[in-house]
C-alpha cells in the first residue's frame, strides 16, 4: 500500500531544559555533538521527513536545533512540567503546525533525542512501515531473548515470561521485544483520535542492540561516550571515491531467499538502500553490482536502483579489473562491499574493501572498514552516506 506522494512527515523532538537524572541532559555531548543535535542530524538524513520541529522550554536547546537545521517550537509554561506527556507535547505541536500551512501533516514521528545512536535507516523504516505497508503507528525496538523474573509479596522470585523448570537453548525460544523509547510513528488522524502514540494496528521496526541505548542516568551517558567512538562513523572513515561495487546476496539481502512452489526465488531487501542508492546517483557516484548468482531478482533490483549490474560470474576479481579498466577507474579510489570468501580477491584489488556487519571472519578481517549493518538491513545505506558525504566535504558543502 504506497501512499507516498504528496504525504506530509512531520518530526518532533521533545526536549526540555530541565533533568533531575543528567542535568542538561538534551545538551550533553556524545560523540562530537550534544544529544540533540544527533537527533536533529539523523531526521534531517533521513528520506521521507519534510519538517523536524525541537520542542522545548529552553532558549540554550531551541539556539542548538536551529543550527543543526530544526525548528525551535517554544513551548508554553504549562507543558514544561516532568510530568507532561510527550502526547500533549505532540498535539501542541501538531496544533502550531495545522496554524501554519492549514492542514495537519499525514504523520507525525516523535524522536527521543536520548536514544544517541538513532540510523536514518531506523526512522525510515518507521515512516515506511506506516505510508508504504499501511500500518497505523509504529515504534522502534530491539530484540532479546532474555528470562525475566520479578518479586512476589514475599520476596520470592518468580518466572514472568518463562518457565523456571524449562531452559531452553536461546536459538529455541522464540525471541521477544523490548521498546526502546528512540523513535515513534503514528499517522496523524488516528493518533489525534486516540490522543496516544499506539492505535490501530501496530508496527514495530527492528532496530540493532548497539544503537538501542537511551540515555537515563549519568552511568548511560558515560557507556554512550565509550561506545560513541566504535559506533559512529568517524570522519577519518569517509570513504572518498569515485565509484562503489557490491556483491548481492549477503550484502543487499541478508543472505536469504525465499523459494515459492514454482520454483521462482523473491529476497527481502531494505527501501534504507534504495534511499541511499538514490543519494549516491545524484552525487555521480556509479553502483555496480557483482554477484556470482544468475538470478532475475538481481538484474531486478538493479533497474530499480538504476545501477549497473554483472551477474553469473565465476571470477569477480577477472570481471572488476576489466570494468575497472572499462570505466577507466583508479582502483584505489573505488570500494568493494562484500560478505563472503567469493569476494575476498575483489575486495583485495580496490583501496576501499569493506565488510558489511555480519560478514564472514576473514572477510571482516581483510576488510578496511567494517560496517556497522549488517547485509539487507541498511549496510548499503551506511556505505552511500559515507560516501556522498566525503563528496559534499571535497565539493565545500
Amino acid at each position: 500500500m504506497a501512499e507516498r506522494e504528496g504525504t506530509r512527515v512531520l518530526a518532533v523532538v521533545p526536549a526540555r531544559g530541565g533533568s533531575k537524572g543528567v542535568p542538561g541532559k538534551n545538551l550533553a555531548k556524545v560523540g562530537d555533538d550534544p544529544l540533540i543535535t544527533r537527533a536533529v542530524r539523523a531526521l534531517r538524513n533521513a528520506a521521507g521527513v519534510d519538517q523536524v520541529v525541537v520542542s522545548t522550554d529552553s532558549i540554550e536547546i531551541g539556539s542548538v536545533a536551529e543550527a543543526a537545521g530544526a525548528t525551535f517550537l517554544p513551548r508554553p509554561n504549562e507543558l514544561s512540567g516532568d510530568r507532561v506527556s510527550s502526547e500533549a507535547v505532540l498535539l501542541h505541536a501538531l496544533d502550531t503546525y495545522a496554524e501554519q500551512h492549514g492542514a495537519d501533516p499525514d504523520v507525525v514521528l516523535m524522536v527521543q533525542c536520548t536514544s544517541p545512536f538513532i540510523g536514518t535507516e531506523t526512522i525510515e523504516g518507521v515512516v515506511s512501515l506506516i505510508l508504504d505497508d499501511g500500518w497505523d503507528c509504529a515504534f522502534t525496538a530491539v530484540r532479546v531473548h532474555e528470562f525475566l523474573w520479578r518479586r512476589d509479596a514475599e520476596n520470592a522470585a518468580v518466572a514472568v515470561n518463562h518457565d523456571a523448570a524449562v531452559r531452553p537453548l536461546r536459538q529455541q525460544r522464540e525471541p521477544e521485544f523490548r521498546e526502546t523509547g528512540a523513535v515513534y510513528g503514528m499517522r496523524v488522524a488516528g493518533f489525534r483520535a486516540a490522543r496516544h502514540r499506539f492505535f490501530g494496528r501496530i508496527g514495530l521496526v527492528e532496530m540493532p542492540a548497539t544503537h538501542a541505548i537511551e540515555i537515563d542516568t549519568q552511568e548511560d551517558l558515560a557507556i554512550a561516550r565509550a561506545l560513541a567512538g566504535s559506533i559512529d562513523s568517524p570522519r577519518g572513515s569517509e570513504i572518498d571515491v569515485d565509484a562503489v561495487v557490491t556483491d548481492f546476496d549477503g550484502v543487499h539481502t541478508d543472505d536469504r531467499a525465499l523459494v515459492l512452489q514454482d520454483g521462482t526465488e523473491g529476497v527481502l531487501v531494505s527501501r534504507s538502500d534504495g534511499a541511499g542508492v538514490a543519494r549516491l546517483n545524484k552525487a555521480g557516484i556509479p553502483l555496480l553490482i557483482l554477484s556470482v548468482e544468475q538470478n532475475p531478482v538481481v538484474a531486478a533490483r538493479a533497474k530499480k536502483l538504476g545501477a549497473q549490474v554483472l551477474h553469473g560470474v565465476g571470477d569477480k576479481a577477472a570481471v572488476l579489473k576489466t570494468w575497472l579498466a572499462e570505466q577507466r577507474l583508479d582502483p584505489a579510489r573505488v570500494a568493494y562491499v562484500g560478505n563472503d570468501l567469493r569476494d575476498l580477491d575483489a575486495m583485495a584489488m580496490v583501496g576501499w574493501p569493506i565488510a558489511v556487519q555480519d560478514a564472514r571472519p576473514e572477510v571482516r578481517q581483510a576488510a578496511r572498514l567494517v560496517l556497522n549493518r549488517p547485509g539487507g538491513f541498511g549496510a548499503v545505506r551506511e556505505v552511500a552516506d559515507l560516501v556522498v558525504h566525503a563528496v559534499e566535504r571535497r565539493n565545500g558543502q
